[in-house]
C-alpha cells in the first residue's frame, strides 16, 4: 500500500438512531433532541397572526389571531450523511422534527364566525434540520426542510451562531407591505388597528408581535440565569432556497417566502435528574401574496407571523 493511500481519510460511518438527549455531533443542534412544550409559566405562549382573503367582508380580507400550545419533538438523528462531490464529499448531520399545534383561543376581525374554539388542531409540520459540516456556500451552514398539509414545502438556508450574552430579538411589524402603513389613518388597516387598540386576549398586538418574546426572556437575563444561547436563522430567499405550493395556494394566497429564527437558551438551573433546564423561542414570518397593489407594482405582501416560547421536557 502506498503512503498516499494509507493517509487517505476514511469516510465517517453513517448512523441513523433515535436520540432524546444532548447529541454533540449535531453541532448547533446538539441541544434540540427531545420534546419541547408550552408548560408551566409558558403555557399559552404561542401566538399566531394571519391575514386571509374574505370575499364577504367590506375589506376583502380578515385578520385572524390564534393563541396556542405546541409540542415540538426532535428525535431521529441521521449522522454523517454523505453528499458525493468531485472535489470531496460534504458531510451533513440531520435531525427530524414534528410540530403539533393546538388552539387555545382565536378571534378575527371582521368577525367571520370561522375562527374556531379551544382544542382545535391548527398546525402539523414534519421536517428536517441540516447541519452542513464542510463544503458550505457563503457560510450557510444550516438548512431547514419542511412540509405542511396545506400543500406547501420549504427549503430555507442560513447560519448558526452562539453567544453567552444572547442575541437581539428584532422588532418586526405585522402590517402588510405595499399599502400605506399609517395605522391610524388608513381605513384599509382597520383590522390591525382593532387588535392594536384591543389586544387579542389582552396580550397580543399583531402590529408588533416579537415584543412578547422579549418580555418572556428578559427576566432570565436580568437574573443571570442564561448560560449559553444558540441562534438558528434561516431564510428561503438565500442561495437555492425556496417555497413550493400546490396550484390552489398559488392562485389564492401564495406563500412566497419564509424567514425564521430560533433561539435555544441553556439555563444555569438544572432538573432533578441533572439535565440543564432549557428554553426555545422562535419567530417566523411567512409572506403571503394576494390582492393587487394600487400602484400597480405587483401584489400586496401579508406577513403571517408565529412566535412561541417553549420549555424542554426532562428525559426522566
Amino acid at each position: 500500500m502506498s503512503d498516499s493511500a494509507s493517509n487517505e481519510q476514511k469516510p465517517s460511518q453513517r448512523v441513523l438512531k433515535a436520540v432524546m438527549g444532548q447529541e454533540e455531533a449535531l453541532g448547533p443542534f446538539s441541544n434540540l433532541p427531545g420534546v419541547w412544550k408550552n408548560t408551566g409559566q409558558f403555557s399559552g405562549h404561542g401566538w399566531n397572526m394571519i391575514a386571509l382573503p374574505f370575499p364577504t367582508g367590506e375589506l376583502d380580507y380578515r385578520l385572524l389571531n390564534n393563541q396556542y400550545n405546541e409540542t415540538l419533538t426532535f428525535q431521529l438523528v441521521d449522522k454523517n450523511v454523505p453528499n458525493r462531490g468531485m472535489n470531496g464529499d460534504q458531510e451533513v448531520e440531520t435531525i427530524d422534527y414534528v410540530q403539533q399545534i393546538e388552539q387555545i383561543a382565536a378571534a378575527d376581525f371582521p368577525d367571520s364566525g370561522l375562527a374556531g374554539g379551544s382544542g382545535l388542531a391548527i398546525h402539523h409540520e414534519p421536517g428536517l434540520w441540516l447541519y452542513m459540516k464542510n463544503h458550505t456556500t457563503d457560510d450557510l451552514n444550516i438548512a431547514r426542510l419542511s412540509s405542511i398539509p396545506h400543500g406547501d414545502s420549504l427549503m430555507a438556508l442560513g447560519q448558526s451562531a452562539q453567544s453567552k450574552t444572547g442575541f437581539e430579538i428584532p422588532k418586526i411589524s405585522g402590517l402588510p407591505i405595499g399599502v400605506d402603513d399609517n395605522l391610524e389613518e388608513n381605513p384599509y388597516l382597520i383590522p390591525y388597528l382593532h387588535f392594536h387598540k384591543h389586544l387579542f386576549e389582552n396580550v397580543f398586538d399583531p402590529t408588533q408581535p416579537n415584543d412578547l418574546l422579549n418580555k418572556a426572556i428578559l427576566p432570565f437575563f436580568q437574573q443571570g440565569k442564561v448560560a449559553n444561547v444558540t441562534q438558528l436563522k434561516v431564510d428561503s430567499r438565500l442561495a437555492s432556497g425556496g417555497v413550493n405550493n400546490i396550484p390552489f395556494v398559488v392562485r389564492q394566497a401564495n406563500a412566497d417566502q419564509v424567514e425564521a429564527t430560533l433561539w435555544i437558551y441553556e439555563l444555569t438551573e438544572k432538573h432533578p435528574n441533572g439535565e440543564p433546564k432549557m428554553l426555545l423561542q422562535y419567530s417566523q414570518i411567512v409572506m403571503l401574496d394576494f390582492f393587487e397593489r394600487r400602484d400597480g407594482q405587483g401584489l400586496i405582501k401579508w406577513p403571517h407571523v408565529s412566535i412561541n416560547t417553549l420549555e424542554k421536557q426532562p428525559t426522566s
